[in-house]
């Protein structure tokens, strides 16, 4: 069943858009399929379709209206005939119209509509960009929690190695007698103990694969993986949060969005203001009739006799209309204050998800520093360790704990370059640069 519901979602896929797993895939690569293929991407770019369409549905409001009618009536007793004489009888009338509207002058809240409708498409815009760039975030955070697990999963088996290898030394000692068959046993115990540990980073590899994998919208992700880049760590410069905040408040598409949506909120109290003034429209037309009751006259010449045309101003001036204009541009301008909070929510927003990132790059920073220098003392520690077990200077608890050490000290490290290379970038990411590796 498994396997007929995946070939069936395979099977609806476009076939230039099914993915290619024959090779790990780098983390621009994840970028890039996860941008063409996520859905709540698809749903924005929808939001943004529609606010294209009602732009050019204000765009073309100061095109004239054209209306064409055409009607057929029977009368039947007395009534009204075709010489505006009452008659008795039966008689039926055909009349054709064609009729144009078009507006003048509104208060300008036409063009103002258009401004408004523009800015609404540049606001959806933004948002869209602004979901493009959370995927970014959340599909570089996956990916480098992979690397740091398949890191860890080195780690692992690193150890696997030296416990093993200490496992047959040992077997080898006991064989002539030089070592205990608890020593033995314990060793094994050890080895047992590393088994675990690595079934468990392997398994944490697999948990992070299908997290990525899923939020790149895979279906066959059991032949996912990754392509580990050589990362090359070194001291970089994080600046000040209130320099970053200051290059982001004009990069970041949040930003940006609202600030349109303030303009847009400011063109809305001007196109309620535009009811205040008087509106004024054109309208011209042309139409003809039958009336079967005309006598002698046949519909062709009727139509021709009865041809006439019409053209109109038409001016409303507005008096009272129990202050509901009023009410509506008091409404606007509290739907524009009520921006003003949302700007400076967003931008607070922003300001401390920036504090948060310079302080985890900082203290990311001091992490590795420090790490480096542990590892380094615990490796030494452990040859050193090692050299005296080997030679009986040691005994079997005394190197394991060493060893134990060494590993921690290396999952520290391997945690710490991760977590600084994630952050150091996510900083730079605000700043306006690619989250790259």
């Amino acid at each position: 069943m498994k396997a007929l519901l995946i070939a069936l979602a395979v099977m609806t896929q476009p076939a230039d858009s099914l993915p290619d797993l024959s090779h790990p895939w780098t983390l621009q690569e994840c970028t890039e399929w996860a941008l063409d293929h996520n859905l709540s991407l698809a749903t924005q770019q929808v939001s943004v379709e529609g606010k294209r369409i009602d732009k050019n549905t204000a765009d073309m409001a100061w095109l004239p209206s054209v209306n064409g009618s055409a009607s057929e009536n029977w009368s039947f007793g007395r009534g009204i005939g075709g010489n505006n004489t009452y008659e008795n009888g039966n008689s039926s009338s055909t009349s054709f119209n064609l009729g144009a509207n078009m507006n003048l002058f509104d208060g300008l809240a036409t063009p103002r509509r258009m401004q408004l409708a523009k800015l609404n498409l540049e606001a959806a815009t933004e948002d869209l960009e602004k979901a493009r760039n959370d995927i970014r975030v959340q599909v570089a955070q996956a990916y480098v929690q992979i690397l740091y697990n398949y890191e860890i999963a080195d780690v692992a088996r690193q150890q696997l190695s030296i416990d093993s290898l200490q496992v047959v030394r040992l077997e080898g000692l006991f064989a002539t007698g030089k070592a205990s068959s608890a020593e033995v046993s314990q060793q094994k115990s050890s080895l047992a103990q590393s088994q675990l540990t690595l079934v468990q980073a392997q398994n944490n590899v697999r948990s992070s694969l299908l997290a990525l994998a899923q939020l790149l919208e895979l279906q066959d992700w059991e032949k996912f993986s990754v392509h580990r880049p050589q990362v090359e760590m070194e001291d970089v410069y994080i600046g000040h949060p209130d320099d970053i905040y200051a290059d982001a408040l004009g990069l970041r598409p949040e930003i940006r969005a609202e600030q349109l949506r303030l303009d847009g909120s400011a063109k809305q109290v001007q196109i309620a203001r535009a009811a205040y003034y008087p509106s004024l429209s054109l309208s011209a037309g042309m139409g003809t009739n039958y009336y079967s009751s005309f006598g002698t006259q046949g519909f062709w010449d009727q139509l021709s006799n009865n041809f006439s045309q019409y053209v109109g101003l038409s001016l409303n001036i507005p008096i009272f209309n129990k202050f509901s204009t009023r009410n509506q541009v008091r409404s606007a301008k509290l739907q524009q204050r009520s921006q003003e909070i949302q700007l400076r929510r967003v931008q607070q927003t922003l300001y401390k998800e920036i504090q948060q990132a310079w302080n985890s790059a900082v203290a990311a920073r001091t992490k590795w520093e420090a790490s480096r220098t542990a590892t380094a003392a615990a490796r030494d520690a452990f040859e050193l360790m090692q050299a005296k077990y080997e030679n009986g200077k040691a005994t079997l608890t005394e190197f394991n704990e060493s060893r134990n050490r060494l590993v921690k000290a290396e999952s520290d490290a391997v945690q710490a370059t991760y977590e600084y290379l994630y952050q150091t970038r996510l900083v730079e990411f605000y700043r306006g640069g690619a989250l790259v590796l």
